[in-house]
């Protein structure tokens, strides 16, 4: 078995297992806090999302790919000029975020420990982003999936027994939410840190070289910045989508609270049905960017065509069936799972949103492997432009409702989907029947 499919494989099944603990972590909230209650806390997660985008700095993504690149005997002078970095970044991150808070009202309405919470999670965040990248470039994919799954596994037995053993109000409620996850990313943190550590030590006998300073620099951050605009943009707009749909919803008529309670539905149920298979998605995505940036700096293009070749056909394997799935069965899967079948029609309406986001995960992985980030981001601008202007347009008439709020969501899937594979067909000389093209 080749690398690539070893690594998926141990992903895919880690994965899978992480995303059965979600999905009990999702129906534990949904019961505790309500329809309501969840809306709120899925409309907090964006932001926090937000903080923790830019405290990794896409490093995970960066350090994997000059890892997979270059020699080993570069690798240890590229982690201590990335660690000289993050210390610094830190620490102005951590003053810029704690002036943004004394000077607006960010979260306010909500419990006021979140703002902790959020100065707590960037150094975690930062320094993990290190080790998850040198780990992923090495394409030890165990130690990764191992991570994800004990911090799933954490986070659900931390909510299973605060919940049990004591009662909150709506507004504590959501907090003591948020402060599970967080601690599991700190308990993970500490998992990272050792085995970092022993793999080290494993290496300090072997033979190092330094780069220029220079040279390590423009490796890193030519990846790093690119990418994390285009994550920065990708949370933002996750971030104002509830409320754009949300007011969108309330043009069409209905109230505030009933506007509330239909998109925590949406976000809350059918999104978390919707998007369960994706941890197969995730996976190729980390285990293609080492993968396809090898490839890419041997010239491999015939190996490029192949692997891509092999994941389109891993995704329609997986996708078409979910989806099939989720189309037929939805009421026995919404009442089975959530005690409601309102997310039913929802989560049937919004199958091409889930199926062509299967695509766009694997695909996003070849740009950044081929150098493509930009055309990734301008791709993912130009998406969500038309998925917000007919999300906005047809969900604020009263005629289409939510209905025009799916509609925008899948054509702003379709649309990214089809610019991520034609740039890839273009940059490597291929049909989209996967034959070579010779460029005159």
């Amino acid at each position: 078995m080749s690398l690539f499919l070893r690594g998926t494989l141990v992903l895919v099944v880690t994965a899978f297992l992480g995303e059965c603990l979600e999905f009990v972590i999702n129906m534990i909230l949904a019961r505790e806090l309500g329809e309501a209650g969840l809306g709120k806390y899925m409309s907090i997660l964006p932001t926090i999302f937000l903080v923790v985008i830019i405290a990794s700095f896409e490093f995970p993504i960066s350090i994997s790919k000059f890892t997979a690149e270059r020699d080993e005997k570069y690798h240890r002078h590229m982690l201590f000029y990335v660690f000289r970095f993050v210390v610094v970044m830190t620490v102005l991150l951590m003053l810029a975020v704690s002036l943004l808070f004394a000077v607006t009202p960010l979260f306010e309405g909500y419990h006021s420990g979140i703002r902790w919470l959020i100065l707590i999670t960037i150094p975690i965040i930062s320094f993990m982003s290190i080790m998850r990248g040198y780990f992923m470039g090495l394409q030890h994919m165990g130690k990764i999936a191992a991570g994800n799954l004990v911090r799933k596994a954490l986070q659900l037995g931390l909510l299973i027994w605060v919940y049990q053993l004591f009662s909150f109000e709506s507004k504590t409620a959501i907090f003591i939410a948020l402060c599970t996850l967080i601690a599991s990313e700190g308990l993970i943190f500490l998992y990272f840190l050792h085995a970092y550590i022993l793999e080290l030590k494993g290496r300090r006998k072997n033979v190092h070289a330094a780069l220029s300073k220079k040279e390590v620099r423009n490796a890193l951050l030519s990846v790093s910045i690119p990418t994390t605009v285009l994550r920065i943009f990708h949370a933002l707009t996750h971030a104002i989508q509830p409320f754009i749909i949300k007011i969108a919803l309330v043009h069409a008529g209905m109230n505030e609270v009933m506007a509330n309670e239909h998109f925590g539905v949406l976000a809350g149920i059918a999104l978390t049905i919707g998007f369960f298979p994706a941890f197969i998605a995730y996976s190729l995505l980390v285990v293609l960017i080492p993968n396809v940036s090898e490839k890419v700096s041997k010239g491999d293009k015939e190996g490029l065509i192949a692997l891509l070749r092999q994941v389109m056909w891993i995704t329609l394997g997986y996708g078409v069936p979910a989806v099939t799935v989720f189309y037929f069965w939805g009421e026995p899967l919404t009442e089975l799972f959530f005690h409601t079948t309102t997310a039913a029609y929802y989560l049937k309406l919004l199958w091409p949103y889930f199926l062509f986001h299967f695509f766009v995960m694997p695909m996003q992985a070849f740009l950044i492997g081929l150098g493509l980030v930009k055309d990734a981001l301008l791709h993912t601008i130009w998406s969500t432009l038309l998925s917000f202007s007919l999300l906005y347009f047809l969900g604020s008439n009263s005629e289409f409702g939510m209905n025009g709020v799916i509609i925008g969501m899948n054509m702003g899937a379709v649309l990214i989907t089809l610019l991520h594979y034609v740039t890839i067909c273009h940059e490597l000389e291929m049909t989209p029947w996967f034959k070579r093209t010779i460029r005159q």
